[in-house]
C-alpha cells in the first residue's frame, strides 16, 4: 500500500510526516516518481499533474487537499469508478469567516477611502451604514457558507442566503433555485460567494448578477475564480453601478500581473489566502479516510460527481 502526492503548491514534508508518524512503514511517493505504479493505493493531490493520475491500476481512492474538487473533476486522467474524497471544513471554516467578515467590514466602514485619504493627508470623517442598514448575502450555505452567514448574523447584520436546494437555516432567510436568485441579489448590499464550482454556477457572477445588485453594492470572492466573469466586473465598477470587490480567487494563478485586477481602484486582491489548508487538521481527516477503506468502510467526503461536490 502506497501514497502517491501530486500538488502543484502543497509542500509534500509535512504530509510524508504525518503519515510517517501515523502509518509508519507505509511508502510515500512524490509526482514525477519512477517507482512501481502498481503499488498505488491512494492519490493525495492538489492541482495534481494530469499525467499523475494515469496508469495506476490498483487505485483505491482520490483524496484531494480542500473542500473545494473541481480541478480534480475536471483532470481528464480521473478514474470514472474510482471515489474521489474532499476535506469537510478541517480548520479551514474559520479562517474563511474571519476573511468575509473583514470584507463586509471593510465596504461597511469605508475603509478603501480612507486609505485614499491617508495618501492625502486628507482629514475626513465619512457617513457610513450601521449593521443592521447593511444587507449581506451568501451564496452557498455548505459547511463554509454556513459558518460565513452565521457568524456575520451573530453581529446583527441582516443576512441571506442562496442555495441550490430549499433548507432551513436559523436566523438566516434562504433563497432556493435560480428563480429566487434574482430576488436574492436585489436584497442584498455585500454578496459573497462561497459556491462550489459547477457546470451550474460557472460565471454565475456575471453581467446579469451585477445588474440585479443594487446600486453601490460590493462582491467579495472566496468561491472560484471560474465563477466570476472578469470582464463584466470590471465594467460594472467602472459603471458605478457596483462600488469594489474584494478577490481571493482567480481563473488563473497565480494572477499575471498585466491582469487589469491589479491596478483597478476599486478592487481588493489577496493571493487565494482567505481559507488555506491547515495541515494538522487535514491530516487527521486524511489518515482517517485511509483507515476507512482499508477496513472496508466508506470514507467520509465523498463527492457526488453529478453535483460536483
Amino acid at each position: 500500500m502506497t501514497i502517491l502526492f501530486s500538488s502543484d503548491s502543497e509542500p509534500p514534508e509535512p504530509w510524508r510526516q504525518a503519515f510517517a508518524r501515523a502509518m509508519p512503514g507505509m511508502p510515500f511517493r512524490v509526482w514525477p516518481d519512477s517507482g512501481p505504479l502498481e503499488d498505488i493505493r491512494y492519490a493525495l493531490i492538489w492541482r495534481p499533474d494530469p499525467e499523475a493520475l494515469l496508469r495506476l491500476p490498483n487505485l483505491k481512492a482520490i483524496l484531494v487537499l480542500g473542500a473545494g474538487v473541481d480541478v480534480a473533476l475536471s483532470n481528464p486522467g480521473l478514474p470514472a469508478s474510482i471515489p474521489v474524497v474532499r476535506l469537510l471544513d478541517a480548520g479551514m471554516a474559520d479562517p474563511m469567516a474571519e476573511y468575509a467578515l473583514h470584507a463586509v467590514l471593510h465596504f461597511q466602514r469605508r475603509m478603501r477611502e480612507y486609505a485614499v485619504h491617508q495618501q492625502d493627508a486628507n482629514w475626513r470623517p465619512l457617513p457610513w451604514k450601521l449593521a443592521q442598514e447593511w444587507p449581506v448575502g451568501v451564496m452557498g450555505l455548505g459547511i463554509m457558507g454556513g459558518l460565513i452567514a452565521r457568524r456575520i448574523a451573530a453581529l446583527g447584520y441582516p443576512v441571506a442566503g442562496w442555495v441550490r436546494s430549499p433548507r432551513a437555516v436559523e436566523g438566516i432567510e434562504v433563497f432556493a433555485g435560480m428563480n429566487k436568485l434574482r430576488q436574492f441579489l436585489a436584497r442584498t448590499r455585500v454578496v459573497i460567494n462561497a459556491l462550489p464550482l459547477t457546470p451550474e454556477t460557472q460565471d454565475i457572477l456575471g453581467a446579469k448578477a451585477f445588474a440585479a445588485m443594487p446600486a453601490g453594492a460590493f462582491v467579495v470572492n472566496i468561491g472560484r475564480g471560474a465563477h466570476l466573469v472578469d470582464e463584466d466586473l470590471i465594467d460594472a465598477l467602472d459603471s458605478g453601478h457596483l462600488e469594489g470587490a474584494m478577490l481571493d480567487v482567480f481563473r488563473q494563478e497565480p494572477l499575471p500581473a498585466s491582469h487589469a485586477f491589479w491596478r483597478h481602484p476599486k478592487i481588493v486582491i489577496t493571493p487565494h489566502v482567505a481559507a488555506p489548508t491547515i495541515i494538522a487538521a487535514a491530516e487527521i481527516q486524511v489518515i482517517e479516510n485511509i483507515r476507512r477503506l482499508e477496513r472496508g468502510e466508506p470514507p467520509l467526503g465523498v463527492v457526488d460527481r453529478k453535483k460536483g461536490y
